[in-house]
């Protein structure tokens, strides 16, 4: 580098590769003797640019050389501070910094001051802190204070704004004002205001005293004044200079200045950024970052070296075009096809993000395949990220997502969120099995000696017996569940766990603090310490141990029903990134991770509008026109950055845009930035960067070969297997869909019902039967009965509130009912009792919910139901026989104590009556006769249930019919056989053939 006057600013081009191209330029001048390399000081935006350089430095010595001295000035998006160069340890002369999560917490308590009745309540109060907290930053950064937001040009604008914006601004002033009068007291600054006034010390230190050695700050993109007024001191060293990276020298100036004033108004009284910036360009925040530091572009020189993996200079001036504000793009017409032309940039469209990610991993994997040969993945979407890496895994390539993975999405974060989640859910059976399951939990609890098979085996124990309607919170009815058991070591086992999670499933709100000390008590109890090893481990300890003191501190108090969504909140903001491994060839990084960074290949993903850029959303306690007036850029200033990056990952060698038509949720716009790519190069030379094979051979690489389909199931079993006995409830499904009996009655397969279930027809009946039982046997109320029921099947209250009314309604019909039956002559003579009965050769058993002895002595058998009855069509085509079935055996003598002849048949349902509007509780009988059309006569009830009933034994049971899956397919039935016959493959095909498969 030549010798030169004024500010020493160079700029590195797109296409050079920063890092390469930093460290080629700085190794001849300052590597001529051995320790000229270590005298010199690099500031860098961040630790993850001191690796990038390192590994630079490494590629290009040839030989050992000592590095340089490397200081971080502190990436505010990566959250990190500053290096020991910039915050020396024992400074007296800058305030300390407030504690963030103190200071979140604290917000929370004010604003619920300021705003009173009005002020949301639980995770909304502290996510509203939260943003409180981050616009606060934002003006810090900078250096706007309130006195600024007082002033007369915010004031006169604010009067303009809409209510709601008048009310957040005073909001805002008032609760910032608090603030900082409590950080005044307490000696303390924000950490944004810290770290300006840490620049502004050492600007003044070298400005006294300028440093016996050079310092080059390089890398450095962040526009905030004290950081911008520091690089212009350090242009100004004798040895100094600062070196931006891909600041387009060669754009045209009548361009740059249409790119806006850019902190640097023209007139004294106009806003400091302009309504009319082009804040969404890549080139702006290096404008802002130059008037800031008071250079003109003019002033600044290009960098002499390029690096490594440099592509041609043709690029940069494509990429310069590429992003031409949108009144320059019309000579996009009437450019050259080679100022244009993206050669080594290809764009590759896949169908949804699983065939996207499929692509990316072939692309890495061929990539690999050349010795030498680095390639990278740059892309927000870590779902895309983490497909990627799983893919990969199928050829042992393992690769880290180096933007880490959010803390609720890892191992030790889940454990801490289920238990979170069981407080709030009472112990719900979901959360209490998801946690019992989860990979760390079951190693070495206190109490219990067994290993981690005994203990899962136990897991799916207490799983099947926890399956069904969600019960009342607390631990209380797994105990009863777990002592019906009576197994002495799953009783020591439920024991172990009980103790530790008693705890957290008391009632009553509770300090933050204690809640997170029981919750750190029980997930270390529960994994035997496994909880806090590995990086997300020590995260996650970490994020504990810093929520803890600050939560104590200031008294913040949540209800058990709100933790699980506050603590996701907070952990949401924490990224575990990996600490080694991966393979050396092979990056994946997020935006921010992936700048200074450079590969031979860089892929970038998930090119699709709100991901790449991503959704830009206004301020939400500051109007747009209020940060223009303070001089702060609005929301799309991000879209510039992401711009930004993205014109820098289009400088490597080969580059590959990649986006995917759909999401998860629907269609999606490719990305402006591909969108302009398409505009720009036109279809002509569109053709040549279209990337489709890569994309055909990531859908090969899952097709298998076209299975035929299923035929409809038909199975013979054998006649041992057919010798099954015959409940009452079984005929229907055996005449109406064989299969469903076959699965039922001959492979003993039955549904599980999910845990958390709503509570299912079956359910209530059976709650209604043994309300009615009980009722029958001892007599007395109804009511008490019906209560005390319930509260032995631990239902769970929301349960009981919305279904006890009806219930109770319809018992107290059943109740009236009976009643008026007795004094009329009628008695109940049996009520829920078993019986077993043999027909040709084949033994029969039912259970009868209810037998009356008429006044005349005949019977008349009940069957009682929560909803609707059978259809009197249905019964008359035989496929509801059960009343008919019970009376058949009761003919037989098939119940102790009964005897008699059936001559009445009736549905007792407890469903809303159709006579009393307004109450529940009906009766009916599928009998035909009167002004009915369907149903079956009185006189041939029992004997047509006679013939349904041989006919089904000798077609089924002791003859040879198949087993058809689905016989009469407009019956309604149940589905829970519909996956075992793969009723998809078959159902619908009118060329379908039967064939006799077993499942």
């Amino acid at each position: 580098m030549a010798e030169r006057t004024g500010p020493r600013v160079y700029a590195i081009a797109a296409h050079r590769g920063f890092a390469d191209a930093l460290v080629a330029g700085l190794l001849p001048r300052y590597a001529e003797d051995g320790l000229g390399l270590a005298r010199l000081t690099l500031l860098l935006p961040s630790q993850r640019a001191v690796r990038t350089v390192t590994e630079a430095f490494v590629r290009l010595s040839g030989t050992g050389l000592l590095l340089p001295r490397m200081a971080v000035v502190g990436d505010l998006d990566l959250d990190e501070t500053l290096g020991p160069l910039l915050d020396p340890i024992g400074s007296v002369d800058v305030p300390p910094a407030a504690d963030p999560v103190r200071r979140w917490l604290r917000l929370a308590a004010l604003l619920q001051v300021e705003l009173g009745d009005a002020a949301p309540r639980g995770p909304a109060l502290l996510r509203q802190a939260f943003e409180l907290g981050r616009t606060m930053d934002r003006l810090l950064v900078e250096g706007i204070g309130p006195e600024e937001l007082l002033g007369e040009r915010v004031l006169g604008v604010v009067g303009d704004q809409a209510s709601h914006w008048q009310g957040a601004i005073r909001t805002f002033a008032r609760v910032q004002a608090r603030w900082l009068a409590e950080l005044d007291a307490r000696g303390e600054v924000d950490a944004p205001t810290r770290r300006n006034q840490l620049f502004e010390l050492a600007a003044r230190r070298w400005r006294e005293a300028p440093p016996p050695h050079p310092v080059v700050a390089a890398g450095v993109t962040s526009a905030s004044p004290a950081l911008a007024r520091l690089l212009r001191m350090v242009a100004d060293l004798p040895a100094g200079s600062v070196i931006l990276p891909d600041l387009d020298l060669a754009l045209d100036p009548a361009v740059w200045d249409a790119l806006g004033t850019a902190g640097a108004p023209a007139a004294a009284d106009d806003p400091p950024i302009g309504r009319d910036d082009a804040v969404t360009h890549p080139q702006y925040h290096l404008k802002l970052l130059l008037n800031r530091m008071g250079v003109s572009r003019g002033e600044v020189e290009p960098w002499h070296r390029a690096g490594l993996a440099a592509a041609d200079p043709a690029r940069s001036r494509a990429i310069s075009n590429l992003f031409l504000p949108p009144a320059a793009s019309a000579q996009w017409v009437r450019l050259k096809p080679d100022q244009r032309r993206l050669a080594g940039v290809r764009l590759m469209e896949t169908a949804h993000p699983e065939d996207e990610a499929q692509a990316i991993a072939i692309l890495i994997r061929e990539a690999l395949e050349q010795p030498e040969r680095r390639v990278a993945l740059i892309t927000p979407d870590r779902a895309l990220a983490a497909r990627v890496v799983a893919h990969l895994g199928r050829w042992n390539i393992v690769a880290d997502d180096t933007a880490g993975q959010p803390l609720p999405m890892t191992t030790a974060g889940r454990l801490l969120l289920l238990l979170a989640e069981l407080m709030r859910s009472g112990a719900a059976p979901v959360p209490l099995i998801g946690l019992l399951g989860h990979p760390l939990v079951g190693q070495a609890v206190p109490g219990w000696a067994g290993d981690r098979a005994q203990w899962l085996d136990h897991v799916r124990r207490l799983d099947r017996a926890l399956r069904g309607p969600r019960p009342e919170p607390g631990l209380g009815h797994v105990r009863r569940v777990v002592a019906l058991r009576q197994d002495p070591e799953f009783t020591a086992w439920w024991d172990a766990v009980e103790r530790q999670l008693a705890p957290l499933v008391e009632d009553g709100d509770l300090p933050l603090a204690l809640a997170l000390d029981r919750l750190a008590a029980a997930a270390e109890g529960l994994s035997g310490g496994l909880a806090w090893a590995g990086g997300d481990g020590r995260s996650c300890a970490q994020f504990i141990e810093q929520t803890r003191g600050p939560a104590r501190e200031v008294g913040t108090v949540v209800a058990p029903g709100d933790l699980a969504a506050v603590l996701r909140d907070a952990m949401e903001r924490v990224s575990v990134r990996p600490l080694w491994g991966g393979h050396p060839r092979v990056a994946i990084y997020g935006v921010i991770e992936a700048r200074m960074s450079r590969a031979d290949l860089v892929i970038c993903g998930g090119l699709t509008e709100g991901t790449w850029p991503g959704t830009t959303a206004p301020d939400a306690l500051l109007a747009p026109a209020v940060l223009r007036a303070l001089g702060v850029p609005g929301a799309d200033f991000r879209v510039g950055l992401a711009a930004h990056d993205l014109a820098a990952a289009l400088g490597a060698p080969e580059v590959v845009l990649s986006h995917a038509r759909r999401d998860a949720a629907g269609p999606v716009i490719p990305s402006r930035f591909v969108l302009r790519v398409r505009a720009m190069l036109g279809e002509t030379l569109l053709r040549d960067h279209a990337e489709h094979e890569t994309v055909r051979r990531a859908r090969w690489l899952d097709d298998a070969p076209a299975d035929s389909p299923a035929p409809r199931p038909a199975p013979r079993p054998s006649v041992a297997q057919r010798d099954v006995p015959l409940a009452v409830t079984a005929l229907d499904p055996l005449r109406g869909d064989p299969y469903q009996f076959y699965a039922a009655e001959i492979l003993r397969l039955r549904r599980w019902d999910p845990l958390d279930a709503e509570p299912s027809a079956a359910w209530k009946g059976t709650a209604v039967h043994a309300i009615l039982e009980a009722w029958h046997k001892q007599g007395g109320p109804l009511r008490p009965i019906a209560e005390a029921e319930l509260a032995k099947m631990s239902a769970h209250p929301l349960v009981r509130c919305l279904w006890w009314p009806r219930l109770e309604a319809g018992l107290q019909w059943i109740e009236e009912t009976i009643a008026e039956q007795s004094a009329a002559g009628r008695t109940v003579i049996a009520s829920e009792v078993q019986g077993h009965w043999t027909w040709r050769g084949v033994k029969l058993k039912g259970r009868a919910d209810r037998i009356d002895r008429l006044p005349d002595g005949t019977l008349a058998v009940i069957d009682y139901k929560t909803g609707s009855p059978p259809s009197a069509r249905r019964v008359e085509q035989g496929f509801a026989l059960q009343l008919g079935l019970i009376g058949l055996m009761a003919q037989g003598g098939a119940f102790a104590g009964v005897s008699g002849e059936p001559t009445r048949f009736e549905y007792w349902s407890l469903a809303k009556s159709k006579d009393r509007p307004e109450g529940f509780g009906q009766w009916s009988e599928p009998v035909l006769e009167g002004q009915k059309k369907s149903g079956l006569p009185r006189e041939v009830f029992l004997a047509t249930t006679a013939f349904y009933l041989t006919d089904a034994i000798d077609r089924w049971i002791i003859g040879d019919e198949p087993f058809t899956a689905r016989l009469n397919p407009d019956l309604p039935t149940y589905t829970d056989y519909d996956q075992l016959m793969r009723l998809d493959e078959w159902q619908g095909r009118g060329a379908a053939t039967d064939g006799e498969v077993a499942p």
